[in-house]
């Protein structure tokens, strides 16, 4: 009977064994979540990455708009500008004698 073990040492090494299976739990749990925060990491990585590059690409598709737009207000703005010059062109001679008419008469 000294190969058979008392209740409390077999309470003993149920105890030592439950603990072992914890802490192999524990281990693996731990594993677990690191690989999570991993992957996690990774996803908003490739998110912030793949934002930015969207963004981008939103930014110079509208700089582009925008530049265009400039540019045909500036060709709108010279047209007019040539349409006035035309016009006062045209206008000068006459309205050059009207002040000489009326500065010499006046």
């Amino acid at each position: 009977m000294v190969d058979d073990k008392t209740l409390l040492q077999q309470i003993r090494d149920k105890e030592q064994q439950v603990s072992k299976n914890i802490e192999a739990v524990k281990q693996e749990t731990e594993a677990v979540i690191a690989t999570a925060k991993s992957d996690a990491e990774k996803i908003i990585r490739e998110a912030e990455v793949s934002g930015k590059s969207a963004a981008d690409e939103v930014y110079h598709t509208e700089k582009t708009k925008i530049l265009a737009q400039v540019e045909e207000m500036k060709k709108k703005a010279s047209s007019e500008v040539e349409k006035a010059k035309t016009l006062g062109e045209k206008n000068l001679n006459s309205a050059v004698e009207t002040i000489v008419n009326r500065v010499t008469k006046g």
